[in-house]
């Protein structure tokens, strides 16, 4: 047989050595900065919060995230302010910008990987497994996608028990002067229906400004927000006060309904318990019904 110098071996040793840790430092070793709210909630989700070095201010769950240094809005970002924490890898949600301060910190050598963010459960499912995959978690990442999958899967399973399907109108608000309804194609829809319930506005695509006519034509019997925008308008009397609510089904009946923004919008790892949420908030005989199991 012949002999291997002893001299080769332990430089094949060294270089498959140093080439173990440079694999180890690209998925455990890195500082990452998590931009984008559900971004920031998969990668705690994985377990990997420690790693995280900053976040951005639309990152409020889990806690912890809130006690990390805060880079600004992730789609208003500084290539500064960034570039001061030092980050190895950038996990970017879809829309994270400006452009020109992307290019910057590639520029620097920072990566920065752009995580799709489609408001689907196919789509929240690629989002976990994409930023698991990018932290060698995706063992942790197939765990997450069946517990959603578990928590959707009741949920169906509840709203298949409720007798009326509600037309539900989505208001976005920052405040009695910015105040735009939810059409065709947004994250606000797709819960709605995610949840059992209809669009109340059709024929709208995206985003419009709210207008009386528009409110009344739509007849709403629930009129959904953002817990953050109902305080905005102060509450439900608020609401109320808003041009023709008081004309709707929605305002006659009282049915104003607010959940946590991150939660209800996010498409992220809590997609199912908000659905489930969602779905008895909509339905009021399913949300008695669970109250009393309880």
């Amino acid at each position: 047989m012949q002999r291997i110098p002893l001299f080769l071996l332990s430089t094949a040793l060294l270089l498959l050595g140093s080439a173990s840790t440079a694999a180890a430092q690209d998925t455990e070793a890195e500082r990452i900065l998590p931009l984008g709210g559900s971004v920031t909630e998969i990668v705690y989700a994985l377990g990997e919060g420690e790693r995280v070095v900053g976040v951005d201010a639309s990152s409020v769950y889990p806690e912890a995230a809130t006690e990390k240094p805060d880079v600004g809005y992730y789609r208003q970002l500084s290539a500064e302010g960034v570039l001061s924490l030092n980050p190895a890898l950038i996990l970017a949600l879809e829309g994270t910008g400006p452009p020109a301060v992307l290019d910057q910190l590639r520029s620097a050598d920072v990566r920065v990987e752009t995580i799709a963010d489609e408001p689907t459960v196919e789509g929240a499912k690629q989002k976990i497994r994409r930023v698991a995959e990018l932290l060698g978690r995706a063992d942790a990442g197939d765990e997450l996608i069946a517990e959603m999958e578990r928590q959707l899967s009741e949920a169906r399973t509840l709203r298949e028990e409720a007798d009326a399907t509600p037309h539900v109108l989505f208001i976005y608000a920052r405040g009695s002067g910015t105040m735009n309804v939810a059409g065709s194609g947004t994250s606000a829809e797709a819960m709605i229906e995610l949840a059992g319930a209809e669009n109340a506005l059709t024929g709208i695509d995206g985003f419009k400004p709210l207008t009386a006519e528009a409110v009344v034509e739509a007849e709403p019997d629930v009129i959904l927000m953002l817990t953050r925008g109902l305080d905005s308008v102060g509450g439900v009397e608020g609401v109320l006060e808003q041009p023709g609510i008081e004309l709707t089904p929605a305002g006659e009946n009282c049915r104003i309904v607010a959940m946590d923004d991150l939660l209800l919008l996010g498409f992220g790892p809590r997609l199912g318990t908000a659905v489930r949420a969602l779905t008895e908030k909509l339905h009021p005989q399913l949300e008695a019904a669970s109250a009393s199991a309880e």
